[in-house]
């Protein structure tokens, strides 16, 4: 397998498996009140973050890299103070993750190279896919902390094996 292979398997990887499967479980964690609470005015909800993650993951990779119309509002991401619940929230993601994973499987390692206008950026599509991958591992980060400031010892991703990591999040 080459390099440019490799990114795409391990980009769609992280998406698809690891970071949603995290996702998944911190957001249960976090009580329905919760959701759309913000710590001040300056901080998102865990529902704007989830509505932000639907939305960049659409518009840069669905729309910027596979084609389809890009009909995201992004400023509405961040402005909703209440939405809908949090399997509506996951169910919306996860169709856009399997979308961007639709998206990622056609890629062959030559389009890594090409070119795409996306919020007025010009970037490859390597770029993109990096972009989007850790984009995503930013704020499912930021969903973490909020879900163990909630539900503290909820969350467990990660077990001491001999000053080794052993995941038990699968």
């Amino acid at each position: 397998m080459d390099i440019a292979q490799l990114f795409l398997e391990r980009s769609r990887y992280y998406l698809r498996e690891e970071y949603r499967t995290k996702l998944h479980k911190a957001v249960a964690a976090i009580p329905p009140s919760a959701l759309w609470s913000r710590a001040n005015d300056a901080s998102n909800s865990p529902g704007n973050l989830l509505l932000h993650l639907a939305g960049n993951v659409r518009q840069w990779i669905v729309a910027g890299v596979g084609g389809a119309a890009d009909t995201r509002h992004r400023a509405a991401e961040f402005a909703a103070m209440t939405g809908p619940d949090a399997a509506t929230l996951l169910r919306q993601l996860d169709a856009a993750v399997d979308e961007a994973d639709a998206v990622l499987a056609r890629l062959t390692p030559d389009v890594l190279l090409e070119r795409r206008t996306i919020q007025g950026r010009d970037v490859t599509v390597l770029e993109v896919v990096y972009h989007v991958v850790e984009h995503f591992a930013l704020h499912l980060g930021q969903i973490v902390l909020l879900a163990k400031q909630h539900a503290p010892g909820a969350i467990h991703f990660y077990e001491d094996a001999g000053g080794l990591a052993r995941p038990v999040w699968r």
